[in-house]
Formats: structure tokens, sequence, C-alpha cells
């Protein structure tokens, strides 16, 4: 299994759309990361690029961020990739939180968006 987050400085971006690149991990069955990659962020708003397809070609199903507006969950499901809200930290700390069990979604969206990346 494959997980990405928005990334920033090694730390979860609090903007899903404008993050700098994503940080990827490889899980195996044992909830243990085995690997650890990069994917450059598009230029724009991601929720109005082809990341989401591009993180789910290369096997990306779930996604901790930040922020992340209604439209942009949208897509990211509409491409098999479920979405937790509400993240925030080291990137690496973030996922094993999520691989302990010790993570839930806030639930909420960010709507504070003057782009309208929450509009889908």
């Amino acid at each position: 299994m494959k997980i990405a987050l928005p990334s920033s400085q090694n730390r979860v971006d609090e903007h899903f759309g404008h993050c700098e690149y994503f940080t990827v991990f490889t899980v195996n069955e044992n909830k243990e990361i085995v690997s650890e990659e990069t994917i450059s962020s598009p230029a724009g708003c991601g929720c109005k690029s082809n990341i989401a397809q591009t993180l789910a070609e290369r096997g990306v199903k779930l996604m901790l961020a930040g922020n992340m507006g209604q439209g942009a969950v949208n897509v990211l499901n509409g491409c098999g990739i479920d979405v937790l809200r509400g993240c925030s930290g080291n990137v690496k700390e973030v996922a094993e939180g999520w691989l302990a069990g010790t993570l839930k979604d806030s639930g909420i969206a960010c709507e504070q968006h003057e782009h309208g990346c929450h509009e889908a």
C-alpha cells in the first residue's frame, strides 16, 4: 500500500493544492514503512491538476492531509484514493501515527480558497 502526504520541508503542508511536493510511503503487510519517495507538485491548484491521477497510477491509496477542500477530496476519491484530513507535523511521524491507528479524519473541509478549488 502507498500513502501520500502533501509536503513542505518534511512536514505536512497545510494546503494540499499548493504544497511543494508529495511524500509517498510504501507500507508492507506488517504496517511498516519500507520505502519513501517524493513526487513533484504540479504548478497551480492541485485539485485542478492531474496529481490525483498521477498518484493513483503510482499506487497511492490514501492521502494524509492537513486542510483540503471538498472538491479535492472528491477528485482524489474518484481516483480511488481515500483522504484523511486534519494531519500536521513531520510526514513520517504522521504516517506512523496512521499506521498505529491514532489518526482520525477532522471532517473539516477547507473552504477558504480564493481560487475556487473547493468547487468541483
